[in-house]
């Protein structure tokens, strides 16, 4: 099945070469050009992953993520041209998956968008719930229920339970952490396990300060206590 991608940019070169290029490997490739066409688009529309620039005309990228993540954990990876690090962190709280910072190479892209559209597919096939304790995982359709109450969570945020809920005791470092659910191309900074789980405990944590579900060792790294 063709993977249908969703580009939105307001430089038209860059976009154009990334259309060329996606395409080129097979993809549908739909372009929006400022914020508000890319809700448009986001809404009519279902696609395998989203490439979202920060800086838009009409509304920034990181308004069009929040308003997305409202209503789909479709992944997203932001594109950025600035190199501080806060635009970064800002991409991962709005609910970005991943960030690219331009210049990049359509390789690199590339590679990152099939490292995320792998991990679409629960890799345990057969196994499609996970129950544990008060929390149950429908890997299929990345649902969690924590005492039979529905919590709103994104894709990525649910990789990382899941990853953790299947290996419960079990001390993870955020190297480690990274290249389980990131995927081992993945080129990003560790502060994106950080991100992911400090959300992650503000949706299901009743206090996250006091965590119930994801620990930290301190030093070491993240774990479920099962």
């Amino acid at each position: 099945m063709e993977n249908k991608v969703l580009i939105v940019d307001d430089e038209k070169l860059i976009v154009k070469g990334l259309k060329f290029s996606l395409e080129q490997e097979g993809m549908l490739v739909d372009c929006a050009y400022d914020g508000e066409e890319a809700l448009e688009l986001a809404g009519k529309n279902s696609y395998n992953i989203i490439l979202l620039d920060i800086m838009l005309p009409k509304l920034s990228g990181m308004e069009v993520c929040r308003q997305i993540r409202e209503t789909s954990d479709v992944p997203i990876i932001m594109l950025t041209a600035k190199g501080d690090d806060m635009d970064k962190i800002m991409g991962l709280e709005y609910g970005a998956d991943d960030y690219i910072t331009k210049p990049f190479n359509v390789l690199e892209v590339k590679a990152r968008m099939k490292a995320i559209m792998r991990r679409i597919t629960p890799a345990h096939k057969n196994e499609s719930v996970l129950e544990s304790g008060d929390l149950r995982l429908e890997t299929k359709d990345k649902r969690l229920y924590i005492k039979g109450r529905e919590m709103n969570i994104t894709g990525k945020e649910f990789d990382v339970l899941e990853f953790l809920v299947r290996n419960p005791h079990k001390v993870y470092s955020r190297d480690e952490l990274l290249k389980a659910v990131w995927g081992t191309e993945y080129l990003g900074d560790v502060r994106t396990v950080d991100v992911h789980v400090r959300r992650l405990r503000e949706k299901i944590e009743a206090n996250p300060s006091e965590p119930e579900y994801v620990l930290t060792k301190w030093g070491v790294g993240y774990y479920y206590k099962g």
